[in-house]
């Protein structure tokens, strides 16, 4: 593994910056990790209490934000996830809400059982310790994961993007009003207070001071975090969803799952890229899928046997079963089957998220057991692949990894267990 090249890429004040913050994160993990449960929800009410109250001051942070995205061309997609409503923020108060009201993942004894030699010994759920997030657009990100490792009891140090700095200052200022009413350490939340793209390149080399990165954003983020950092990843990977249609699909259900897959939110990371269709239904389920598609303002690209299907088809590149598009842009294939698509999947995907819309359980049973991917869905729209919609309350991504955490990282994902053994005196002959 590359470490960072730390004095090429940062002057010394910006070390030192970076490490203060880290040292003031690992004394404030010390406290988080024995604080009452009670406590910690009450900095997580606390906060949600003061993002309502500074809703007006988050969404004009977030204007001032949404302005410099204009004047520098922003994507349009990027522009989307940056803005905040103020039903977003409401969202984001509730959200804390919510995962103040789970119960508490510390201490939960996992496992137990005793030796002959008499010897208890019991599996116990604690926190990881320091959790470096860096993150890209999505400001709702501040609130997400600065209250799921309070929950957890781990300190965080956020560094979100330059293109949401303004929003992400005042949501930050809202969780440190939390942590202040609930008595607990302001170091416990923090923000990385400059847009200096170096302070990345610390953070990596951090592996002192920070257990865990996770990184949430484009895959040039994620590759780049990947390959630098020294400190275990949690990684977040692009979501290039797919949703199959199946030769025992039904129509009108294939219809409504797909047009929400791909238009209820296009920019997120669980919205379908590419529709697979059962050769089986070319003739009754294609003509629909696309029109419906269409109709609602979703460009496609598809391959020969769409192209016929509708005249308004852009034919597919190969590229395109391969694109993240986060717009309204979808990619569309015949396939023999369910065998073929799983194909198609493992070939293009992402791991992250593929639905599979069937009336026939034995091809859900097959596609749920063999498409490898974090989720997998049967008869519902990849649209779910969110923490809050698990009941998890709130996530800090979706890891498509295979380690420590896979699907929607909530608060039990930010934990890991020691274990504790009892004894009387025992000793090892």
């Amino acid at each position: 593994m590359t470490a960072p090249s730390l004095p090429e890429t940062a002057h010394p004040p910006l070390t030192d910056q970076m490490r203060a913050l880290g040292q003031g994160a690992r004394a404030a993990a010390a406290v988080l990790a024995v604080a009452p449960a009670d406590q910690r929800d009450q900095g997580l009410v606390a906060a949600g209490g003061a993002i309502r109250a500074r809703a007006q001051e988050i969404l004009d942070a977030n204007a001032q934000d949404i302005a410099a995205a204009a004047a520098r061309g922003l994507a349009k997609p990027l522009v989307e996830r940056l803005t905040l409503t103020p039903d977003r923020v409401a969202a984001m108060a509730r959200g804390l809400d919510d995962i103040a009201a789970f119960p508490d993942p510390l201490g939960t004894v996992l496992a137990e059982w005793q030796r002959p030699n008499g010897l208890k010994i019991q599996r116990v759920r604690v926190p990881l310790g320091v959790i470096g997030v860096i993150y890209e657009s999505r400001p709702n990100v501040t609130a997400d994961a600065g209250g799921l490792c309070l929950k957890s009891g781990n300190a965080v140090i956020l560094r979100g993007g330059s293109e949401c700095f303004q929003s992400n200052r005042a949501i930050a200022a809202a969780l440190a009003a939390g942590l202040d009413a609930a008595g607990l350490p302001a170091a416990a939340i923090q923000l990385v207070p400059t847009t200096d793209r170096a302070a990345v390149g610390v953070m990596l080399g951090m592996d002192d001071l920070i257990d865990v990165i996770v990184p949430r954003g484009g895959r040039s983020l994620i590759e780049r975090v990947s390959a630098d950092s020294r400190i275990p990843v949690i990684r977040h990977l692009d979501g290039l969803c797919h949703v199959y249609v199946d030769g025992d699909a039904d129509r009108e259900k294939a219809v409504a799952v797909t047009v929400n897959a791909k238009m209820r939110r296009t920019s997120i990371c669980g919205a379908a890229e590419t529709l697979l269709v059962d050769r089986r239904v070319e003739a009754s389920h294609l003509p629909v899928l696309v029109r419906a598609l269409i109709d609602a303002g979703c460009e496609v690209r598809g391959d020969a046997a769409s192209c016929a299907a509708d005249p308004r088809v852009v034919p597919a590149g190969e590229d395109d079963w391969a694109t993240e598009y986060l717009d309204a842009i979808i990619s569309v294939r015949v396939v023999d089957g369910v065998d073929d698509a799983i194909a198609h999947i493992a070939r293009y995907g992402s791991h992250h998220t593929d639905s599979i819309v069937t009336e026939a359980p034995a091809a859900a049973d097959r596609f749920l057991a063999r498409v490898d991917s974090a989720i997998v869905l049967w008869n519902a729209s990849t649209q779910f692949a969110d923490g809050g919609e698990f009941g998890m309350g709130a996530e800090i991504g979706i890891s498509t990894g295979k380690l420590h955490a896979r699907g929607p990282v909530g608060a039990d994902q930010l934990t890991s267990y020691k274990y504790v053994v009892r004894g009387t005196g025992q000793v090892r002959p």
